[in-house]
């Protein structure tokens, strides 16, 4: 009997990285059905992964800092004894790892990777797509529709028919964000439909929730009352999802939400829009000049 190979996948990241990657990482799962396969990635994604059929191990990435040397020892221990890693980070960060890690067989764009990826389209390809194109160059040729059954099981009751709004995104990002107020006034329109508003999001949003209470005071807040695993049955039971550009709309896209997802200059959907059977992408340079009108009419579509 051939013993099992010690596989390492990376892929640290933001949410919807992360959530984009479920594609390759049951792709690895079922190239790799007999080995033990490791993650590696940050904190907060440590539950999902725990949670999910592709890995038999998670580990955390603290990203030390370069000068931390405790940390980076521990660091790199945990890139020991490995047989093959599977770089889905493909950033200067992880491809450092190569060496730490002892030079073993490798997929990404590490110099002197025994399996790069060398397209040299990659920066212009979709997450997705790059990511397939990856694994291809590293011998794997299937990719099946990830298994989210364990994504569904944990859900919060809440009155149907109901529609979930995702008015955060990252702080850094400001120009990715729909003017909150917008989302009131959405609110108040879908309530005038027969849909029950509600807001996710993440304890620091918690601020939005009084500027949306203005235009509508029967809205319902979870913001940072949901863990990633209850977000997602949350999401599924939605009639539609509606919200910028960021990693619950991945989500979203992902468990099968109908989705209309805003955009702006600050990044290009060709690259990074969430992909799923029902998602409608409203792009629109600075999301200031997007009219709650023309929302309004776009949602007519998806309901």
């Amino acid at each position: 009997m051939t013993k099992p190979l010690k596989i390492l996948v990376i892929r640290l990241g933001a949410l919807g990285d992360f959530i984009q990657s479920f594609y390759p990482f049951a792709a690895i799962r079922q190239h790799h059905a007999q080995d033990n396969i490791t993650l590696m990635t940050t904190a907060p994604f440590v539950e999902l992964a725990q949670h999910s059929p592709w890995f038999d191990r998670v580990i955390v990435d603290d990203k030390p800092h370069l000068f931390n040397f405790v940390g980076r020892l521990k660091l790199k221990q945990k890139l020991q004894g490995y047989d093959f890693v599977y770089d889905l980070q493909t950033s200067g960060r992880s491809s450092r790892y190569f060496k730490w890690a002892g030079r073993p067989q490798w997929s990404g764009i590490a110099d002197g990777a025994s399996h790069p990826h060398n397209n040299p389209h990659r920066n212009q390809m979709h997450t997705i797509d790059r990511q397939q194109d990856q694994l291809e160059k590293a011998g794997i040729t299937l990719f099946p529709s990830p298994d989210l059954s364990w994504l569904l099981s944990e859900s919060i009751k809440i009155p149907s028919p109901y529609v979930v709004l995702i008015p955060g995104c990252s702080l850094k990002r400001p120009e990715k964000r729909w003017p909150i107020k917008y989302y009131g006034k959405i609110a108040h329109y879908l309530m005038e439909q027969g849909f029950q508003p509600v807001i996710v999001g993440g304890q620091s949003e918690e601020n939005m929730v009084a500027v949306i209470k203005e235009y509508c005071p029967q809205i319902i807040s979870l913001i940072g009352q949901t863990s990633l695993l209850q977000l997602g049955g949350v999401i599924k039971h939605a009639e539609f999802a509606l919200g910028n550009d960021t990693g619950p709309m991945h989500l979203a896209a992902m468990v099968g939400c109908p989705s209309v997802v805003l955009f702006s200059s600050g990044s290009d959907p060709l690259l990074t829009a969430p992909r799923g059977d029902d998602v409608k992408i409203i792009y629109q340079e600075n999301l200031k000049d997007l009219s709650v009108k023309r929302v309004a009419q776009e949602l007519k579509w998806v309901h």
